[in-house]
Parts: C-alpha cells; sequence; structure tokens
C-alpha cells in the first residue's frame, strides 16, 4: 500500500471451581482487649484476605479471640457476650459496644501457657496474617491488570509520510492503551523502535525498493543493513520479521524485480549469519495485482508475465517457512466499479454472499475470496506450504467526488466489521482452522502522502491523537461479543494509561515481596 516513494496511486487497478464459601471471603472487625490502662475507644481494624478458621494474630500483649457468624468475623472476650454485638459501620462488619471493650478483665487462670509461649505464637500468628494480608492487597491490584482486555489480534500500519506525527514515544502508549503488539513500519526507524523497546510489540521493519540492486550484488551490504538496522535492538525490541521491497512486483522496473528475490536472499544469509535466524523472518509485501484471475477464488492464477519472478520466490518461502505477504484493499474494486459490486459485500455486512462452482464454498466477504485466490495460485505452481498473511488492508475515511464509498460510516463499517472476524479467529472458507492474519491501514493520517484525497484519509487517527472515529466491534452481520477497540477511550497523552497501572503493580510487587520475606523469617 505504501513505500516511502510511492504510493497506492500506482495500484488502483487492484482489488466450576469449587463454590467459594461464605467465610472465604469476608472482612474482620477486631477489638483490641481492654487493659491497664483501659482505652478510650474500640481499636477497629479491617482486614481483606481469605482464611477459613482460626485465630487473629495480636499483639504481643494484646491477644484476641474470635468466632464466626453466618457473615462476618465478630471478636468477642466472652462466648456469653455474643449477640451483644454493636451498631454495624460496615455492610460485612459488627463491631463490640466500647464499653463491652472497656470492662473486660483478663484472669491469669485463664492463661494456661505461660507469657513467654503465647508471645511466641502471637508473634507467629502476625507474620502468617501480615503475609496474607499483604498478598490480599497485592492480588486485587494485579488481577486488576490481568482483566483489562486482552490482546488485539490485528495488527497495525504505522506509515510516516506526514510532517505532524506524533513522538513515537507517544505512538507507543497509544498502541499501548489499545492493546495493538503488532506493527509494521516502512522503513526501520531507529527511533520508533528504541521507543517500544521492552514493550513486547512486534515489528515487521522495512528495506526500501531504492535499496534492492545494491543488496542484491553485494552481500556484504546486506549484512551490514541487518547488524545496523536490526541486531542493535534485539531483544529489547520484538523485530520478527523483514520485508524486502514493497510492491515490487507490480511496478513496471525489471531490474528491480529481478533483484528483488537475490536481495531477499542475501538478508536471509545476513540473519543467519548473525545469529537471529530463529527470531527474524525475511518476506516481502505484493499487491494483490499480481493476480491475474482472482474469482471464483478457486481459480486463482498469477499473472504469467509474472511467473518468472514468483515461482523461484514461492520455493524461497516454502524453504525458509516464511509468509506470503498481499496487500488487499476491497475498496478499490468498489470505487472501480460501484455499480456491480456490492457494498455489504465488501463491507462484511449481511449479504447473500457468492459460491465458488468448482468447491461450492460460499464467500459473504471479498478480502476472504482474495486470500483464498492467492491460495489457489500458489497452489497451482506447487506451493501449498506457504502461509498467507494481509500486510495491508483498510478503507479511506474521505476521498475526492469520484472515490466512490470513501466516507468515515464505510470506514468504520469495513475496520469495525474485520476486526471482530479477527478476534472472533474466523479463517476463510478455503482453510477455515487457520485464523486470517491480518495488518490493517492505518494507524494515521498521512498528510504528505501524494494522489488522490483517499491516499492521506486512510488512518483509524488523526496525528494530534484524536479518532477519525469509533469502531463498532458489534457492527454487521457477525454475531458474538468481543473485546472492544473502541479509539475514543484511547489516552494518548494521558498519565493514567494501562502503562502506568501495570507499573505501580509491578512497583507494589517489588516493595511487597521483601516485607513477605521479613514476615516469614
Amino acid at each position: 500500500m505504501q513505500s516511502q516513494n510511492t504510493s497506492k496511486a500506482a495500484n488502483n487497478r487492484r482489488e466450576g471451581s469449587e463454590e467459594s464459601k461464605p467465610w472465604e471471603r469476608t472482612s474482620y472487625a477486631v477489638t483490641r482487649r481492654a487493659g491497664p490502662p483501659p482505652p478510650t475507644s474500640a481499636e477497629i481494624f479491617f482486614f481483606s484476605t481469605s482464611v477459613k478458621h482460626g485465630r487473629l494474630p495480636s499483639p504481643v500483649g494484646t491477644p484476641y479471640t474470635q468466632y464466626k457468624s453466618d457473615r462476618i468475623l465478630v471478636a468477642r472476650a466472652d462466648p456469653e457476650e455474643r449477640g451483644r454485638g454493636g451498631r454495624c459501620i460496615n455492610a460485612n462488619v459488627t463491631t463490640l459496644p466500647v464499653s463491652a471493650a472497656r470492662n473486660r478483665t483478663e484472669k491469669k487462670s485463664e492463661r494456661p501457657r505461660e507469657e513467654g509461649e503465647r508471645e511466641g505464637e502471637a508473634q507467629m500468628e502476625l507474620r502468617a496474617c501480615a503475609s496474607s494480608l499483604l498478598l490480599g492487597l497485592l492480588f486485587p491490584v494485579l488481577f486488576s491488570v490481568d482483566v483489562l482486555s486482552a490482546a488485539q489480534k490485528f495488527g497495525i500500519n504505522y506509515g510516516q509520510i506526514a510532517n505532524n506525527l506524533p513522538d513515537p514515544m507517544q505512538v507507543a502508549g497509544l498502541l499501548r492503551s489499545l492493546n495493538v503488539n503488532k506493527v509494521k513500519l516502512y522503513d526501520a526507524d531507529p527511533k520508533v523502535l528504541t521507543s517500544f523497546a521492552n514493550t513486547g510489540v512486534e515489528f515487521i521493519i522495512a528495506i526500501g525498493n531504492e535499496n534492492l540492486q545494491s543488496m542484491a550484488g553485494n552481500p556484504g551490504a546486506a549484512r551490514q543493513w541487518v547488524s545496523q538496522h536490526v541486531q542493535p535492538f534485539l531483544p529489547a525490541t520484538r523485530i520478527t520479521c523483514i520485508t524486502v521491497g514493497n510492491e515490487v512486483l507490480s511496478g513496471n522496473d525489471t531490474g528491480m524485480m529481478a533483484s528483488l528475490l537475490p536481495a531477499m536472499k542475501a538478508i536471509y544469509a545476513a540473519v543467519g549469519d548473525l545469529g537471529l535466524g530463529g527470531q527474524v523472518t525475511v518476506s516481502s509485501a505484493h499487491s494483490v495485482n499480481v493476480l491475474a484471475t482472482s474469482f471464483p477464488p478457486s481459480s486463482g492464477a498469477f499473472r504469467e508475465d509474472l511467473a518468472q519472478y514468483i515461482q523461484p520466490l514461492l520455493d524461497f518461502h516454502g524453504q525458509t517457512n516464511s509468509p506470503f505477504l498481499i496487500n488487499a484493499y476491497p475498496f478499490f474494486a468498489y470505487k472501480a466499479s460501484p455499480g456491480s459490486v456490492s457494498l455489504p459485500y465488501v463491507l462484511f455486512e449481511p449479504n447473500p454472499g457468492v459460491r465458488d462452482p468448482n468447491t461450492n464454498l460460499s464467500y459473504d466477504n471479498m478480502l476472504y475470496a482474495q486470500i483464498d485466490a492467492v491460495y489457489a495460485a500458489m497452489k497451482a505452481m506447487g506451493h501449498t506450504d506457504v502461509g498467507v498473511r494481509i500486510s495491508e488492508t483498510g478503507w479511506p475515511s474521505k476521498g475526492d467526488e469520484d472515490e466512490a464509498g470513501a466516507t468515515v460510516e464505510n470506514a468504520a463499517a469495513y475496520n469495525g466489521n474485520l476486526m471482530q472476524r479477527i478476534a472472533m479467529n474466523q479463517g476463510t472458507p478455503l482453510k477455515p482452522d487457520v485464523p486470517i492474519d491480518v495488518f490493517v491501514f492505518a494507524l494515521f493520517n498521512e498528510d504528505m502522502k501524494p494522489g488522490p484525497t483517499s491516499e492521506r484519509n486512510y488512518g483509524l487517527f488523526y496525528p494530534n491523537g484524536s479518532p477519525v472515529y469509533a469502531i463498532n466491534t458489534g457492527a454487521g452481520g457477525v454475531s458474538g461479543r468481543t473485546g472492544p477497540f473502541d479509539p475514543y477511550s484511547a489516552q494518548m497523552f494521558s498519565s493514567a494509561s494501562r502503562l502506568a497501572v501495570r507499573t505501580a503493580s509491578l512497583t507494589l510487587l517489588l516493595l511487597v515481596m521483601p516485607l513477605l520475606s521479613a514476615f516469614s523469617c
């Protein structure tokens, strides 16, 4: 869809656990026994923890007794005082009257053990309860992090052909707030890669088309590129793939086409020589225009004039276990023929669908048909061992007058419905057990991209961080609830982000663990 020197304009022709007992989570009210001098009021302590039975620990010299009611745990000096509880100051807690706490006396005959033994036991109990208390305080905080929405299953294309984009550190915060953990770049911007260090976000980085011929003829240049743009950032930044060129086979430069595979092999060799072969794969992104036929999907075939390049390319992918990347935009098909292409069909909305007469498989959207057409074209070349990833797809929110369908409503519908299907782990009709792997285009509107107005309006966000539209993951005819992706909830510049929550939780954990260790000694 995009390179640093080309635009999509060149591609406008393409398409039971056990039930908890009532006492297993409760609040404790503990009343200190009176002793000389008598207290002026009852001292109430509240603990949130999970215990089934036993005694509450007490500081040395201030023992406690306790019993459980049906919902509460009440401190008492004598069994006779049961039922004389005071005013309820908490929904789950009953306390003793202050007078009862003041007037208690303690007899030596009620203390069968020596004072030293009692003190030792009390200390041990205090340590145990303190550990439970600290864990009880810690677990809810950690749990609050755990229940945050799961990571989104789609990736995002992070283009930078603009003069008003936010700093990469802010972008890192935005994507973390959205739980997006896969990003594709069109270069290997060191500032971006550094900003995402230790975030866990996976990156696809790219070598521009302008570098292919030099790398194809000079393996040393390929090694230097990898040592400069990949090796320094691993493992802090998760670089998992390098794309060599973008939509090279859709152009007219036969020299560049001939250089594509040799450049890929040179980069692959450099990755292996530097010991990164187990971490980084090598591929290249292609326009869906490399297909001569895409419907019915079972008749998918690559263009004959590209066969000399694609056949050895597929051999490389099969040998290296790397994916075949496709940039697919149903928008272009609708834009070219709005009168004959069904809008619901391209937007994943309810429609009768189309049936492949050769396989009898039914398709309710164009993107899935395009993916299966690529699988069919690869099979025709003898490869069923290569996976397909959608490296770009999206829908513009604005376009020129002759760009039918380029509206905010359609963009929200396309991306929202697609994201919901991705979250459901849907596969295509041909490969229902292989979840589609998609990178949405794009993160931001890019104001410096050439071409029609639509080229500058594919972003989910404006450069200032505000959303272009809200994505309704329940839109269209797809049933089922998925994790929300609401750009309006993403606060790029907010200090109250998920990162802050996780940082605070980790800090609390680091503070608590030494205390737990000390109490257990």
